[in-house]
């Protein structure tokens, strides 16, 4: 396959930034997408030419690193994948394929394709966790779950904080991101105990840090890489009134 990539370069957070256009040649439709932007920066690297910086680690489908807008969508033109899970069959010979970082105010770029995505562990730091002192490990049967429960809270902790429903939104809102995070604790014996503060916190974190209002566009959940339901931002709204309330 020959393609066209138009893809934007940004030296850092203060440069305008701007899309250049390169041409790759003899792409295997069997290449992952990252493959082929890794032969893209051999191709680069032999001109002379700065390769193009982007996020990856696992190439698995589990770290949620490889953030990249292709095409106008979240993690390319296929669905319930990561962006290192796109394979280039997914594309066609001679096809122009657009490639961006995520588009947030949350999330500055950092460097052509890379986005400083900090702000998701601020908001984890601010309240998605369990404190709680456990001592010895506990026999695992030892509080009963109900197994519905169990399944909906590991839905929820499914996901990888990629940041897709962010730059999905029109709004640049992290609420399914916090929502799952409150959602995987809020089902548990274990996370009722700060119930109440982790939904207050989590949410003021997110409002302080610049992400935008939930409008239940449904956008978010359909550009999920792992499916994460909006049904726990109406459980993130119930645990932050009833917070409310009890103050």
């Amino acid at each position: 396959m020959d393609l066209k990539l138009k893809i934007w370069r940004q030296k850092n957070a203060k440069d305008k930034g701007r899309f250049e256009t390169y041409e790759v040649k003899s792409i295997s439709p069997d290449s992952s997408f990252l493959e082929m932007l890794d032969i893209l920066n051999d191709q680069l690297i032999l001109e002379g030419k700065e390769p193009v910086a982007f996020d990856h680690d696992c190439r698995e489908g589990i770290c949620g690193m490889c953030s990249l807008y292709i095409n106008g969508r979240a993690h390319g033109p296929d669905s319930e994948i990561t962006t290192c899970q796109l394979h280039m069959r997914k594309f066609k010979d001679g096809d122009t394929i657009t490639i961006e970082p995520w588009r947030s105010a949350a999330f500055p770029v950092i460097k052509d394709l890379v986005v400083d995505r900090y702000a998701f562990d601020k908001i984890l730091q601010a309240g998605g966790f369990v404190s709680v002192n456990t001592g010895g490990v506990p026999d695992g049967n030892a509080i009963p779950i109900a197994k519905p429960k169990a399944d909906e809270s590991m839905d929820a902790a499914a996901c990888i904080g990629c940041g897709a429903c962010v730059a999905t939104c029109k709004n640049g809102s992290a609420m399914l991101f916090v929502a799952a995070r409150v959602s995987s604790l809020a089902l548990l014996p274990q996370g009722k105990i700060e119930g109440a503060r982790r939904a207050k916190a989590m949410v003021a974190k997110m409002d302080e840090l610049g992400f935008g209002g939930c409008t239940n566009t449904q956008a978010c959940e359909m550009e999920c890489p792992k499916l994460v339901s909006i049904a726990h931002i109406a459980r993130l709204n119930r645990e932050f009134l009833v917070a409310k309330l009890r103050d």
